[in-house]
């Protein structure tokens, strides 16, 4: 849907969605005001071209014991494009980094790191440094609360719509 602009409806499955996936596709239809086979042929459509990326449980890992929770910046030594596909080929083997964006500007990455305790957060940083992936430098940023998460986009804003 990359260049198609959504309607009114389509925004409104979506903001539903983002608010309750796990809502049935009745309980959709009605929300949206339509007839299940056409929120449903809608629904397909979204999920088809892309718009609808997945469907996802946010886990609270506090519920399930202490754990870590730290941002940190990393700038790479070299900036051609081996070096960047070096460094996101080994970003995306680790399951403690739950993030990784590539940004424009002081830093090349922006991590988001989930570790049982800060130690195993510094042997996890200590062997990615071993493995030569060409990182100059790193800054950690422990998170000490939470304000705001949010799984869910500004989509009327984001539309042009508010």
């Amino acid at each position: 849907m990359t260049g198609t602009k959504l309607d009114r409806i389509d925004l409104r499955i979506l903001e539903t969605l983002q608010r309750d996936a796990r809502i049935t596709k009745a309980r959709l239809a009605e929300a949206v005001n339509l007839s299940p086979s056409a929120c449903w042929e809608r629904l397909k459509r979204l999920e088809e071209a892309g718009v609808i990326a997945g469907y996802h449980a946010r886990i609270d890992a506090r519920k399930l014991g202490p754990a870590a929770l730290v941002m940190v910046e990393v700038a790479l030594r070299g900036h051609r494009q081996i070096d960047f596909e070096r460094f996101e080929a080994a970003v995306l083997k680790v399951p403690e980094i739950v993030e990784c964006q590539a940004t424009g500007g002081g830093v090349d990455y922006l991590l988001k790191v989930v570790t049982p305790d800060i130690d195993a957060y510094q042997r996890l940083i200590d062997g990615l440094l071993e493995r030569d992936l060409g990182i100059e430098r790193y800054y950690s940023y422990i998170v000490t609360k939470s304000v705001k998460e949010s799984a869910g986009l500004p989509l009327a804003r984001l539309t042009g719509g508010g």
